[in-house]
C-alpha cells in the first residue's frame, strides 16, 4: 500500500513565528518543495515525522538505508531537485555512508538528515550513540550541526542551499532531542545561484583557439546534463562541425540520434569516439572533471591526444587542470558558457569551416565500423572464456552470450526510459550499447564503483518522474546486495524493471584471477536459486530469458507491465561465464612469492 499525503497545506509559513522545532524542520523542507524523503521510520525523528503527512511530504520505507541513500540519488538526478533521505541515528545512519559518498561522485544534491543521540547522553556510550558527522566529512559539500534548536530552520535551510550551489550532498545534522519545545524563528526561503559563463579573458581565449582548430571535439560531461545545456552543446557543436564524446558514464548528455554523436570514453566505451578524440587539435570538456578512470586506455587504444589545446569548463574552479593539463580553464555554467563561446563565434570565419565535409564523412565512418564491430561481436574470444562457454552449453545448455544480449536489450528499449546500472563486468559491458535521446535517463555508481547501486536508484528515479520506463541492470552479485528492495517497489507502487544477468560468478574480479593468478579462483563462485522465483516471492512478476530470440520481447513485456498495470518485474537473463577487459589492469601486476610454501602460486 502507498503511503498517502493528505497535503492540508502546501503554503510555507511566513515571517517570525512560534512554532516548535519539528515545525520549524518540516516547513523549510515544504519550502524547498520536498515532496519524498526516503528511510526507515525511527524514534529519533518521530515528532517531525508525525506531521509529514499534513504538510504533504511522503516519507517512502525502505528494505535499508543504504538503497534510501541510493534513492534519493536518483530521485535527485532525475528531477535536478533534492533527494531527500533520513534515518534512525546510530545504525541506521552509518548504513548510508556508502550511498552518500555515490552521490558525492556523482554530484547529486541529496540531503542526508541524520538525527543523533540526545544531548544529554552524549559520551555515554549511550544506545545507538555514534559521533555522525566525521562518518559522511570527506562525501559531503556541506556539513551542518544543529546546535541550538532556535537554530533549525537556518541549518536547514542552509544545507539545502549548499546542495545546490555546491552541487553535492550535504548533511544535516539534528540531536534528537532539539526537535521539541518552542522556539521562535522564521523559516528561510531557498536561495539559488545565477550561475554565469565563465570570465570574458577566458571565454575570448577558448573562443580564440577554437577559430583556429581544423579537428575540434566536445567532451559533453555530466555539467551538461546538470545544467540542462544538451541544446546548447548541440548548437556548439553544430557551429563547429565536431564530433561530440560523451564522458564516461555520461551516455544521456548528448542525444544518439544526432550526427555529430559518437558514443562515450573511457572503460567498455565508444571505439569511435576513441578514434576520433585521439585526432583533436582542441577538445573542449564541457561539463566535465575529466576524471582519470574516463580517459584511461581501452580496446588497446592509447587515444587521449596529449598534444591537444585542452578548454576545460566546469562549475566547480577546483576541477579545473585537476587531470589534465589545460590551455585555458573556465569556471562556468555549462549552458551559459556554450552560449557564450557560441556568440563570440558566431560569423566569423573557422579553420575547420575549410574541412567540414571530410570530418563528416570521418564520423560517420568511425561510428559505421564501430557499430558493424557490436553487431559482429557476439562473445569474447580469449581462451578462458572460450573454454567457460563449451563447458557451460555441456553443463546447462547453449546460455545466452552478454553482449548478444545486450546488444538486443538496447534494440528493445523503449523511448524515454531511464537505465541504471550497477558495477560489474556484464554492466560495465553494457557503457557500449547503452544510448539516449534525453539527459537526467542514465545512472551509474560512477567513480565510487559500489555494489548494490542500480535497484534501489532506479526506484528513486521512478519515484521522480513515474511517467517514464525505468529499467535496472545488475550482475549476480551485485544484484544479491540490493535485491530486497523488490519489496520496496512492490509495497509502495513505484513499478520498475529489474534486469540481473544470471553468470554464477563475481565477474570483474574474477577477470583479474583469470589475467594475473593463472585461473585460481578464490571467492569469485556464486551458486544462486532463481532470481526470478525470489522476486515473485517478494510480490514482482518474474520472468526467465534462456533463448536469445526471448530477450527483446521480454524486456517489453515487463515495461508494458511496469507501464500499463503497476507491476516490477524481475528479468532473469541466463548468460555465459565469459568476461570482458577487466576494470583495472592498470592497478594490477603479476605476483612474485618469495616464501617457498607459495612458489606454485605464480
Amino acid at each position: 500500500m502507498t503511503d498517502q499525503t493528505d497535503g492540508a497545506s502546501r503554503a510555507v509559513v511566513q515571517g517570525v513565528q512560534k512554532m516548535t522545532p519539528s515545525e520549524a524542520f518540516v516547513e523549510t523542507l515544504v519550502a524547498n518543495d520536498v515532496k519524498d524523503i526516503f528511510g526507515i521510520m525511527g524514534s529519533a525523528f518521530m515528532d517531525a515525522m508525525d506531521i509529514f503527512a499534513p504538510a504533504g511530504i511522503r516519507l517512502i520505507p525502505v528494505v535499508h538505508e543504504q538503497g534510501a541513500g541510493h534513492m534519493a540519488d536518483g530521485y535527485a538526478r532525475v528531477s535536478g531537485r533534492h533527494g531527500v533521505v533520513i534515518g534512525q541515528n546510530g545504525p541506521g545512519i552509518s548504513n548510508c555512508v556508502t550511498a552518500i559518498a555515490a552521490a558525492y561522485w556523482a554530484h547529486s544534491p541529496v540531503v542526508i538528515v541524520t538525527p543523533e543521540a540526545g544531548t544529554m547522553g552524549t559520551g555515554l556510550g549511550g544506545f545507538q550513540e555514534a559521533n555522525q558527522l566525521p562518518m559522511f566529512q570527506e562525501f559531503t559539500k556541506y556539513q551542518g550541526h544543529v546546535n541550538n534548536p532556535a537554530r533549525m530552520a537556518e541549518y536547514t535551510g542552509r544545507c539545502f542551499d549548499r546542495a545546490m550551489s555546491e552541487i553535492g550532498p550535504t548533511q544535516l545534522n539534528i540531536p534528537r532531542d532539539f526537535f521539541y519545545g518552542e522556539i521562535t524563528t522564521e523559516v528561510p526561503q531557498p536561495k539559488r545561484l545565477d550561475r554565469g559563463p565563465g570570465g570574458a579573458q577566458s571565454l575570448d581565449e577558448a573562443a580564440e583557439l577554437l577559430a583556429a582548430a581544423e579537428f575540434p571535439v566536445i567532451i559533453s560531461g555530466g555539467g551538461v546534463v546538470m545544467a540542462d545545456a544538451v541544446e546548447e552543446c548541440k548548437a556548439l557543436a553544430e557551429r563547429l562541425g565536431a564530433p561530440v564524446v560523451n564522458s564516461y558514464l555520461h551516455n544521456d548528455s548528448f542525444p544518439a540520434s544526432h550526427p555529430l554523436w559518437c558514443g562515450p570514453l573511457g572503460y567498455q566505451g565508444s571505439k569511435a569516439a576513441m578514434k576520433l578524440i585521439s585526432r583533436a587539435d582542441v577538445v573542449v570538456a564541457l561539463g566535465s572533471r575529466l576524471g582519470p578512470f574516463g580517459t584511461l586506455p581501452q580496446h588497446g587504444l592509447e587515444y587521449w591526444p596529449e598534444n591537444a589545446k585542452i578548454i576545460q569548463i566546469d562549475a566547480d574552479h577546483k576541477m579545473l587542470g585537476l587531470v589534465k593539463k589545460i590551455s585555458v580553464g573556465i569556471c562556468g555554467d555549462a549552458k551559459a558558457s556554450a552560449v557564450a563561446l557560441g556568440e563570440r563565434l558566431a560569423g566569423r570565419t573557422l579553420a575547420c569551416d575549410a574541412n567540414r565535409e571530410e570530418r563528416a564523412a570521418a564520423i560517420k565512418a568511425e561510428k559505421d565500423a564501430w557499430e558493424k564491430e557490436l553487431d559482429e561481436w557476439t562473445h569474447e574470444t580469449d581462451p578462458f572464456s572460450l573454454d567457460m562457454i563449451a563447458e557451460q552449453e555441456q553443463e546447462e545448455g547453449n546460455w545466452l552470450h552478454p553482449r548478444q544480449v545486450l546488444r538486443e536489450l538496447e534494440k528493445a528499449m523503449p523511448a524515454d526510459v531511464m537505465v541504471s546500472t550497477d558495477i560489474g563486468n556484464i554492466n560495465s559491458v553494457a557503457n557500449s550499447y547503452l544510448r539516449f535521446e534525453k539527459p537526467r535517463s542514465f545512472f551509474a555508481p560512477m567513480s565510487f564503483g559500489n555494489c548494490g547501486y542500480a535497484l534501489p536508484t532506479i526506484i528513486g528515479a521512478k519515484a521522480a518522474a513515474p511517467e517514464r520506463p525505468a529499467i535496472s541492470y545488475a550482475g549476480d552479485g551485485a544484484w544479491g546486495m540490493s535485491m530486497g528492495e523488490i519489496m520496496t517497489a512492490v509495497r509502495h507502487d513505484i513499478p520498475v524493471t529489474a534486469v540481473v544477468f544470471h553468470n554464477r560468478q563475481w565477474g570483474a574480479e574474477k577477470k583479474n584471477q583469470v589475467d594475473f593468478y593463472d585461473r585460481r579462483f578464490v571467492a569469485g563462485e556464486l551458486e544462486n536459486e532463481s532470481f526470478a522465483k525470489i522476486g515473485e516471492a517478494m510480490g514482482a512478476v518474474g520472468i526467465v530469458v534462456d533463448k536469445l530470440e526471448e530477450v527483446g520481447p521480454s524486456l517489453r513485456k515487463a515495461v508494458d507491465l511496469q507501464m500499463n498495470e503497476g507491476k516490477t518485474v524481475v528479468l532473469e537473463i541466463m548468460c555465459t561465464r565469459e568476461l570482458g577487459d577487466p576494470f583495472r589492469r592498470d592497478a594490477l601486476r603479476k605476483p612474485v612469492r618469495l616464501l617457498e610454501k607459495y612458489r606454485d602460486y605464480v
